[in-house]
């Protein structure tokens, strides 16, 4: 099993920066894909972000293109997003997933972050 907790998340204007961390813990993370997804209230859950531990690739969606990214530091098995221009739109319950495969199957989850932003 793998257990993952996220932090960082808050109110923050339009325009601002937030970072969220993602801890991991479990074995064998080294072969796990890391992702960030959303989701808002009434909405379904989204995509924002992927990375590898091993090689460090990252997939960033479009809405997110330009303004977030994804990066991991392993030796304290986290996984960050950097998410920056933030707009109200974003406001959503972040969460840390871990999968594998292609396409990924990610089945493990955090508890999520909340991510509030004002206009």
């Amino acid at each position: 099993q793998v257990h993952l907790v996220e932090s960082g998340g808050g109110l923050v204007q339009a325009g601002g920066s937030l970072r969220l961390s993602c801890e991991a813990s479990g074995r064998g993370l080294v072969r796990y894909i890391m992702a960030w997804f959303r989701q808002a209230p009434g909405k379904e859950r989204e995509f924002v972000a992927a990375i590898t531990w091993s090689g460090g690739s990252t997939d960033i969606a479009d809405s997110a293109k330009g303004r977030f990214s994804i990066s991991r530091e392993n030796a304290k098995n986290t996984v960050y997003l950097q998410m920056n221009s933030l707009k109200p739109e974003d406001t959503a319950a972040y969460y840390c997933a871990a999968g594998a495969g292609i396409p990924p199957k990610y089945d493990y989850w955090g508890q999520g972050t909340q991510v509030t932003v004002s206009s």
